[in-house]
């Protein structure tokens, strides 16, 4: 069966929920070979052999650490050029899209990318899209080359499948261009003990209707409540109340889960554009004319500050 090469998002051998959605995607269309780069590289093919990857390709060298995107790229043209696979998927990451757009242009191969689903095809993989702030849901392939995806989070479930796993070292040159950007330092950002708001099976985000970075508490008790990240609108963001990190929208984060729970938010196209997705949408909102009832799937017409302390008693109430 011809074989699809799978970009391994991991932190020291532990990999990220992405990565494991990406191998259940890859399944569909053939048979996955995983290319885990960095520090615990050969830690990942456990997990990954669990999920469907019948090989896993493992290279590490300080160059992957040092510097930015391009030694990533080395690599997994490396293991394009090794492999001759027939698709090439990528986490949907700032840094995914990145490394992907730059191995469709070394060979020579289209690009989709934030795709939300994938599926086998007469001519090749066919990926799903939202399109014009979400307003649209367009299927498209690849008609030049072997296709490169990037795939949103939480795009497809997690489904292990026993296969391989066979671990095998990538032989990697970095070219001229791999040491161009270097890295002088991190800080490690501070963990709020909540899961990453991109993958988030679900995300509580609150707008302008929280009325102060005081009152964002009642939506951090709700989403801890469920297990959530926490999420906010630009206007929240702008104002102050919450770090941009954690904005959902256009200019902010696009995310994709389960259940999406909007508080005080009115669903301006900038902020639908990063949430519209979501699998089942909730609002909480006074305004019983807001865009946002208009996108739901279950609406609640009602002051917050009632509401979401209701919700989260009778969430912990049941959980207890």
């Amino acid at each position: 069966m011809a074989e699809v090469l799978v970009l391994v998002d991991h932190v020291d051998g532990a990999v990220r929920k992405p990565t494991l959605e990406l191998l259940t995607l890859a399944r569909r269309i053939g048979d996955p070979v995983a290319v885990a780069l960095g520090a615990g590289a050969e830690a990942t093919a456990s997990v990954l052999g669990e999920h469907g990857a019948v090989k896993v390709l493992t290279a590490d060298a300080p160059e992957f650490t040092d510097y930015l995107v391009v030694p990533k790229v080395d690599a997994l043209q490396a293991a394009f050029d090794a492999v001759g696979p027939v698709a090439v998927l990528v986490v949907s990451s700032a840094e995914g899209k990145e490394i992907a757009a730059r191995l469709a242009l070394r060979v020579g191969s289209g690009i989709i990318t934030d795709a939300t689903d994938l599926e086998a095809g007469e001519q090749g993989p066919v990926a799903t899209q939202a399109a014009f702030a979400a307003s649209y849901t367009t299927k498209s392939r690849v008609s030049k080359g072997v296709p490169v995806i990037t795939v949103k989070p939480n795009s497809a479930p997690v489904e292990p499948a026993a296969a391989a796993g066979t671990v095998e070292a990538l032989s990697v040159s970095f070219g001229a261009t791999a040491t161009g950007t270097k890295v002088t330092g991190r800080t490690p950002r501070e963990s709020t003990g909540r899961p990453e708001l991109t993958e988030a099976a679900i995300v509580v985000s609150g707008g302008r209707g929280v009325n102060g970075a005081e009152n964002f508490p009642l939506i951090e008790a709700l989403a801890d409540s469920l297990g959530a990240a926490v999420g906010a609108s630009r206007a929240a963001v702008d104002a102050g109340w919450y770090p941009h990190t954690s904005q959902v929208g256009q200019t902010g984060k696009s995310v994709s889960p389960q259940l999406y729970i909007a508080s005080g938010i009115s669903g301006a196209i900038q902020h639908r554009a990063g949430m519209q997705t979501s699998k089942t949408i909730v609002a909480i909102n006074k305004d019983a004319e807001a865009p946002i009832f208009d996108l739901v799937d279950y609406g609640v017409v009602g002051d917050l500050f009632t509401v979401v302390p209701q919700l989260t008693e009778e969430i912990n109430t049941r959980k207890g």
